[in-house]
């Protein structure tokens, strides 16, 4: 009898809690009704003078989850310094703002990957000429021409050799960075030596980097048209609040992505790749850039979102943009017609030269690694400790698969 009144209670609580939790939207709102014909005047007909009831939709789509992405969900946290502001900037102080759902490459970009975009685009220049490769015809229609016409490279929609000095890494850099430094055997072999294939690029302009945000956007959508799906959001780099949110991992204020407030763990061993003392870079096991994932991820799957490269982001580099910027997906990115000569897409260059750049490298002290750190570099300058990482914007429909690798 005890046993059966348990039983009772027991069920009556799970009723009340499904109940509860629907009510919350924690649960979802029930099953999607797939529209059956895509034909207008058969969805006419089948009406019978009435409008779409709210739970149907078209087939065919589900957010999906690019490969080496990871979903971050939204949140409300605090944007700004988590500590001391040492150099006396006041440019970060506290504000709280909500962030929506996006996707975000869980490591830099590699020099692999970033090679794959660099031949495609040489291969395009130079159209087969000097026994080059020459591309599939569809692929250059679909995908390469619209690259070009979104940087207006040439009236015949045809990107020029001159063009891929512009996206090519400088490997220069690691000679004329440094004062009387040996960096020729890196300049020699960072970028193209299999030895180096899973290390982050460098030497990557901020203009750049958003060409291999549009070629990426096209050649995923040149796949997805293939298999007759609709079109994905496109790649972009994140912007500065999304960053520095996702960098967090869900910790609000904290003051790296691992936490507070130490840069060694429990062993004494480093948890970023950077420069801890005087003349010190070896101390976290590398010398200069690390290989991508060589340290813990933060609580949201990301790695290296302190040290190893700074990062590109997509915002312009304002010290009074932290008042001015709204407080629901804010960024500080003033706009152009598209056209202008000294213009990329519709971001004021001419005006706004600064990006911001996040995250510290191996060659920074511990203070540019903090998640409240805000520094900047000028669009078109390349550096050795700078790279990117590309964030997507996250759409309605969930498959299911991206939420279970947040964890």
């Amino acid at each position: 009898m005890n046993n059966l009144n348990f039983c009772k209670v027991w069920l009556t609580s799970l009723m009340i809690g499904s109940v509860f939790l629907q009510a919350c939207g924690l649960l979802g709102g029930g099953k999607k009704n797939i529209m059956k014909s895509k034909d207008l005047n058969d969805r006419i007909i089948k009406s019978k003078g009435e409008i779409y009831r709210f739970d149907v939709v078209r087939p065919g789509w589900d957010q999906y989850v690019p490969q080496s992405m990871v979903v971050i969900p939204a949140g409300t946290f605090h944007m700004g310094q988590a500590d001391e502001d040492v150099p006396h900037t006041q440019i970060n102080y506290n504000k709280q703002i909500t962030i929506s759902a996006f996707f975000m490459d869980e490591t830099e970009v590699t020099n692999n990957q970033y090679r794959l975009f660099t031949e495609v685009m040489t291969a395009y220049a130079y159209k087969g000429a000097n026994e080059r490769v020459q591309l599939d015809p569809d692929y250059e229609l679909n995908v390469m021409r619209w690259v070009s016409l979104n940087y207006d490279q040439s009236k015949n929609n045809a990107m020029d050799t001159n063009f891929l000095n512009k996206i090519l890494p400088d490997t220069l850099r690691w000679s004329n960075e440094y004062a009387h430094h040996m960096g020729d055997p890196m300049m020699e072999y960072y970028f193209m030596h299999p030895a180096f294939d899973d290390y982050p690029v460098v030497g990557v302009k901020w203009t750049a980097a958003q060409t291999f945000c549009v070629w990426r956007t096209m050649h995923l959508e040149f796949h997805r048209a293939q298999q007759g799906l609709p079109t994905n959001p496109r790649f972009r780099l994140p912007t500065e609040a999304e960053w520095e949110y996702a960098a967090r991992g869900g910790r609000n204020l904290a003051k790296y992505p691992w936490g507070n407030p130490y840069v060694r763990n429990t062993l004494g061993c480093m948890l970023a790749n950077f420069k801890p003392g005087r003349g010190n870079y070896y101390d976290d096991g590398f010398a200069y850039t690390a290989p991508v994932a060589s340290y813990f991820a933060n609580d949201w799957g990301l790695y290296d979102m302190a040290g190893n490269v700074a990062e590109w982001c997509q915002d312009a580099y304002y010290e009074a943009s932290v008042p001015i910027v709204w407080d629901m997906n804010p960024v500080f990115d003033p706009q152009v017609k598209k056209g202008d000569a000294n213009s990329i897409g519709y971001s004021n260059l001419s005006a706004y030269p600064r990006r911001v750049v996040r995250g510290g490298s191996w060659k920074d002290i511990a203070y540019y690694l903090e998640t409240g750190t805000r520094t900047y570099q000028h669009f078109d300058s390349t550096s050795t400790s700078i790279g990117f990482r590309c964030a997507m914007t996250y759409l309605g429909r969930s498959s299911g698969n991206e939420i279970k690798r947040v964890r």
